[in-house]
């Protein structure tokens, strides 16, 4: 596995992270998706390091000029995101990633509005004669002994993810709210007239400018190819700027080790994963039977939250690229009966959950199905 190179992607202006939902229309409106999706910075690396080099963009679009690390956009090369994860700076100038709750974990508040308590989802049998359309035995049950209101929100610190990884719940204390890291600014915007080139009469519509505090951006790792390690790129939509600095980050793992021993782990998506069915594992079968390069288990329980859609802007073939349905990043997969050396799940987690044959490379080099392992007590 080749060694990954670290870049934190800081804002420089208000940033339009256009997600799925159609906008233009008179009165529509544009919603930004924070964190984006990780084609986000997969594009802006890419375009940036073919503008360095000097590249004809239309001969590479057109897939006429083949680089060496970036391949073309039929046949991408050895460049990937091996993760794409909100971050911030800490007071010492370190990077630490922040990390969106998962679906096990369950977030009330308190009275005055702050984080009461941080609970876990725990896979548990039904009592007999319950029904469920749950396609496992087990279901993910909060058991608490009385009632809350469950809050949104939330990012995990690196240190509550880290407590997360070793299969203990993270606390009150690991959590920041939203409006700590971004707030909302509201755009108007008009539509043109394609012919004219001019405003077109009754089309204004609204989208959503996300403004990143000071010291708030995003961390990207890039495996098998160096990218541009300053200076500036274009970043969402309406290419606004955004800084790029490598950085030596440190990102926390799982002890495999204590994984492949106890034969049971919980596997953890940070981004969308584009799956079949929308939102069964590669290479898991009806039964749950879980198999990818050299892991195998079975998947007991799940917990996946409402499914989104993933697409895009094509912009080699200047068109939309094919909506696909993908299971978000958050969602939960319990593991047990695990058959696996420590190397190979550190393997699983570095590759991200592919199939052999690789089905769709344009996908994988954007950094879609990647997901961390965790412990499960």
């Amino acid at each position: 596995m080749s060694t990954l190179e670290y870049r934190f992607l800081e804002p420089l202006d208000v940033l339009f992270l256009r997600g799925n939902k159609l906008f233009g229309d008179p009165g529509s409106f544009g919603e930004s998706l924070v964190p984006p999706w990780p084609s986000v910075a997969a594009g802006a690396l890419r375009s940036r390091m073919l503008a360095d080099e000097g590249v004809d963009l239309a001969a590479f679009a057109a897939g006429r000029f083949e680089h060496p690390v970036l391949g073309t956009p039929e046949r991408p090369g050895a460049f990937a995101v091996a993760s794409f994860n909100l971050a911030r700076r800490r007071a010492d100038g370190t990077v630490e990633i922040l990390i969106q709750p998962p679906a096990d974990l369950v977030i009330t508040e308190g009275e005055d509005g702050e984080p009461a308590t941080v609970q876990a989802l725990k896979p548990t049998v039904p009592a007999a004669g319950l029904m469920a359309s749950a396609p496992f035995a087990r279901l993910p049950v909060l058991a608490e002994q009385e009632r809350g209101k469950p809050a949104g929100g939330y990012w995990l610190t690196q240190a509550g993810w880290e407590k997360y990884l070793t299969g203990h719940t993270p606390d009150a204390a690991h959590l920041v709210k939203s409006s700590a890291l971004w707030a909302i600014d509201p755009r108007v915007g008009v539509g043109l007239d394609a012919d004219t080139r001019r405003a077109a009469e009754g089309r204004l519509f609204s989208v959503q400018a996300v403004a990143m505090k000071p010291g708030v951006g995003f961390l990207a790792a890039v495996r098998g190819a160096t990218p541009p390690a300053d200076g500036t790129l274009r970043l969402g939509g309406d290419g606004r700027a955004a800084a790029v600095h490598a950085v030596a980050a440190r990102l926390p793992e799982a002890d495999y080790e204590a994984l492949a021993s106890a034969r049971r782990c919980r596997l953890v998506l940070t981004v969308p994963g584009i799956f079949p069915g929308g939102w069964k594992l590669p290479g898991m079968d009806d039964h749950g039977v879980f198999q990818l390069g050299e892991v195998r288990g079975r998947v007991v329980c799940a917990a996946v939250p409402r499914f989104e859609v993933v697409s895009g802007w094509d912009l080699a073939k200047r068109q939309p690229k094919t909506a696909q349905r993908a299971a978000p990043a958050g969602s939960v997969y319990w593991l047990e009966d695990l058959k696996a050396t420590p190397e190979a799940l550190r393997k699983l987690a570095a590759e991200g959950l592919w199939g052999e044959n690789r089905d769709d490379p344009q996908r994988r080099a954007e950094g879609f199905n990647r997901a961390w392992l965790a412990g499960w007590k």
